[in-house]
């Protein structure tokens, strides 16, 4: 990354988050967008097409443990500020589909050096909400 990873002044931290994920050619690449990022909650979506599904299609797992790894990294940088994912564990709970997944991500216990945090993943279909993963994981600090 080429910015300066420092936590900046509340009300700045979409607007930063959004130039870090402009960072990441991967996030760049599946279309994922920062919806929501404050101390201690963090928004990501990306709209699902066919590229991104399975044979079955349904969101292809990658793509949704890639999303929940993404949120938790985000929320724990929220509070951390340059951070990398030291662990993480997701449960697939049932198939994904629909137009979008949405990660809702939370710190669940926040050190000077580590968060803990929880990614709860969506498959949006029209207004209807399914919850279709949960992760948690460990968020360390970097430098």
């Amino acid at each position: 990354m080429t910015e300066s990873l420092e936590l900046p002044a509340a009300g700045d931290l979409l607007a930063f988050g959004r130039r870090v994920l402009a960072q990441q050619p991967f996030s760049v690449l599946l279309g994922t967008r920062l919806q929501q990022l404050e101390p201690g909650r963090a928004v990501l979506t990306l709209a699902l097409d066919d590229r991104l599904r399975q044979q079955h299609g349904f969101a292809h797992g990658g793509v949704i443990s890639y999303l929940a790894d993404n949120g938790l990294a985000y929320v724990g940088g929220s509070v951390l500020g340059n951070v990398v994912t030291s662990e993480y564990k997701i449960n697939y709970l049932r198939p994904a589909t629909g137009q979008q997944l949405v990660a809702r991500a939370t710190i669940l216990s926040a050190s000077k050096r580590q968060a803990v945090c929880e990614c709860r993943v969506y498959a949006v279909d029209n207004e209807d909400e399914k919850l279709v993963a949960v992760a948690q994981g460990t968020i360390a600090r970097v430098g």
